[in-house]
C-alpha cells in the first residue's frame, strides 16, 4: 500500500476550542502580539514547538506506574539508565529536568575566559546559555545550509574547512566542539554520518570533546537511513548507536525524541567533568539519581527511547510532516527544503518581500496565521537571533517560521485545516503589516518581547 498510517490508534482525546477572527484579534492585543503569551486554549492548532508536546503511548503510561519515588538510587533511574545506555553507551548519565538544564551545567563547569563554542547552529536556549557563561557561541553550518531553495540531503552539516581554521587559530579557546541534530535554527536539516564522523576525526586531532545536541537524534537518524550510502539496510537503532558512538558526551532534551513531557539528560565519559557536573546538578536540580525529575518521568522516559526507533513511527513521523510542506509548497508559499522531520519552515523573507529583515516579517506572518485561522507557529529569525551579544541588532541569517509538530498529537485532517488557512493568507500576504518592538527583555526576547502592528 502506498497510504502511510499512523502507526497508532487513539484511546484518549482531548477537545479543542473553536474561536472567531474577532477574538482571536482581542487575544493577541492582550498578549502584546508575541504568540507565547496566547492562553493555549485559545489555540486551535499549537505548532509553537514539539517540545514536551508529545502524546505518550499506553506503554509509557503503564510506566508510569511503575515509577518509584525513592530519593536516591531508585529503581526507576537505573531502568532510566540502562535504556539511554543501549542507544547512547556513555560512561556517565545525569539526569536533568530538561534539555536546557543540561546545557546550562555543562557551560556553566568549563574555563571560560576567551572561551568560544562552535556548532553547526546553536538553538536558542543553546546560545543563551553559552553567553551567559561569557563564552563565544559560533554558527559554522555549511553554506548550503543557509539556502532554503537548495535542494540537498544534509544541510544541517558543520563547515569542516572554519572548524579546521578555527582550530587551528584559536584551539587554545575551544574547550569542546557541539554538533545539533537534527539542525533546529536551520530547518530541521540533519547531519550526516559522513560529516559526524569528520567531525570527531577534527576534535581527535587537535584533542578535543565533541558533544552532541541530541533532542532529534532518531529523526536524523532515519534521514541517514533514507539519503546516506551504506545505511539502507540498516535499522534506526543500529544507526542512532553509531551516531553516539562518535562522541564524547551528549545534551538531550526528551521531550523531543524521547516521547515524554518534561526530562532531559547530559551524558558524558570524562570523569572529572563528570563529578564536577553533578555537583552542579545538586545544588540545582536534585540528587544524581533523579536530576529534577520524578521517577515516574525516568520510566516514560525508558519505554519512549524504546518507542522512538521504530521504524515504522520514524517513517510515519517523516511522511506526515513531508505531507504538509509539500502542500505548501504546492501552493508557492516558500519553505525550507527539503522539508525536516519535527517541521515545516517557511521562509517568511521570501514569501513578505514587502517587509525588511527589521520589519519582523516571520513575526508578522505568525501573528497572521494565528489570526486568520487559530494556528500558533514560532518565528525563528530576527526577533529570535536578531540581538547581537553588544547590544546592537543585525538581521539573522533567515527569517523564517517554525510549523512545529507534535510527536503522535494531530492528524491529517488537522493538517489540511492548516493548509488551507496558509492557502487563504497566502493570497492576502501583501497586506501584512510591519512589525515593532515596543518593550524586550535583555535576553532571550521572543518569549516575552512585546509587539505592535506598524499602520
Amino acid at each position: 500500500m502506498k497510504t502511510i498510517i499512523e502507526p497508532f490508534r487513539m484511546k484518549s482525546v482531548e477537545p479543542l476550542t473553536l474561536t472567531t477572527e474577532s477574538e482571536r484579534e482581542i487575544y493577541l492585543k492582550e498578549a502584546n502580539y508575541n504568540l507565547f503569551a496566547l492562553k493555549s486554549d485559545h489555540v486551535l492548532i499549537d505548532l509553537l514547538t514539539d517540545s514536551g508536546t508529545s502524546a505518550m503511548s499506553t506503554k509509557q503510561w503503564a510506566g508510569i506506574q511503575l515509577g518509584d519515588e525513592s530519593y536516591a538510587g531508585s529503581p526507576s533511574y537505573y531502568r532510566f539508565e540502562k535504556a539511554v545506555k543501549e542507544l547512547a553507551p556513555f560512561k556517565h548519565i545525569i539526569p536533568t529536568h530538561q534539555g536546557r538544564a543540561a546545557e546550562k551545567i555543562l557551560f556553566s563547569i568549563l574555563e571560560n575566559k576567551n572561551k568560544v563554542i562552535p556548532n553547526n547552529t546553536h538553538f536558542d536556549t543553546t546560545r543563551a546559555n553559552i553567553e551567559s557563561c561569557q563564552i563565544e557561541a559560533l554558527d559554522l553550518v555549511r553554506k548550503e545550509g543557509l539556502d532554503p531553495e537548495l535542494i540537498h540531503p544534509f544541510k544541517g552539516n558543520i563547515d569542516l574547512d572554519k572548524l579546521r581554521n578555527l582550530l587551528e587559530t584559536r584551539g587554545d579557546d575551544v574547550p569542546l566542539v557541539m554538533l545539533t541534530i537534527t539542525n533546529n535554527s536551520g530547518g530541521g536539516q540533519p547531519v550526516s554520518m559522513a560529516n559526524i564522523r569528520a567531525t570527531k576525526a577534527l576534535c581527535d586531532e587537535f584533542g578535543k570533546l565533541l558533544f552532541l545536541d541530541a533532542c532529534r537524534f532518531a529523526e536524523n537518524a532515519y534521514f541517514i537511513k533514507l539519503r546516506e550510502q551504506g545505511y539502507a539496510d540498516k535499522m534506526p537503532k543500529e544507526i542512532v548507536q553509531e551516531i553516539f558512538s562518535y562522541a564524547d558526551g551528549m545534551t538531550m532534551s526528551a521531550k523531543k525524541d524521547a516521547l515524554v513531557n518534561m526530562g532531559g539528560w547530559l551524558a558524558m565519559n570524562d570523569d572529572d567533568l563528570a563529578m564536577k557536573a553533578r555537583n552542579v546538578l545538586i545544588l540545582t536540580e536534585g540528587f544524581p539519581t533523579y536530576g529534577g525529575l520524578s521517577g515516574r518521568d525516568l520510566d516514560a522516559i525508558a519505554v519512549g527511547l524504546e518507542e522512538i526507533v521504530d521504524e515504522d513511527y520514524l517513517s510515519y513521523r517523516l511522511a506526515s510532516t513531508a505531507y504538509l510542506g509539500n502542500a505548501l509548497d504546492k501552493l508557492g508559499i516558500p519553505i525550507m527544503k527539503p522539508v525536516g522531520g519535527h517541521a515545516v519552515y517557511i521562509d517568511a523573507r521570501r514569501m513578505l518581500p514587502h517587509l525588511a529583515p527589521l520589519e519582523y516579517p516571520g513575526q508578522a506572518l505568525a501573528i497572521e496565521m494565528y489570526r486568520l485561522g487559530g494556528i500558533r507557529a514560532c518565528e525563528i529569525g530576527t526577533v529570535m537571533f536578531g540581538r547581537q551579544a553588544d547590544g546592537s541588532e543585525q538581521a539573522a541569517a533567515m527569517d523564517l517560521v517554525r510549523l512545529a509538530i507534535p510527536r503522535r498529537v494531530y492528524t491529517q485532517s488537522h493538517m489540511d485545516y492548516c493548509i488551507e488557512c496558509l492557502a487563504e493568507l497566502n493570497s492576502n500576504k501583501d497586506k501584512l503589516k510591519a512589525i515593532k518592538i515596543t518593550w524586550e527583555p535583555s535576553m532571550l526576547r521572543h518569549f516575552t518581547a512585546h509587539f505592535s502592528l506598524i499602520e
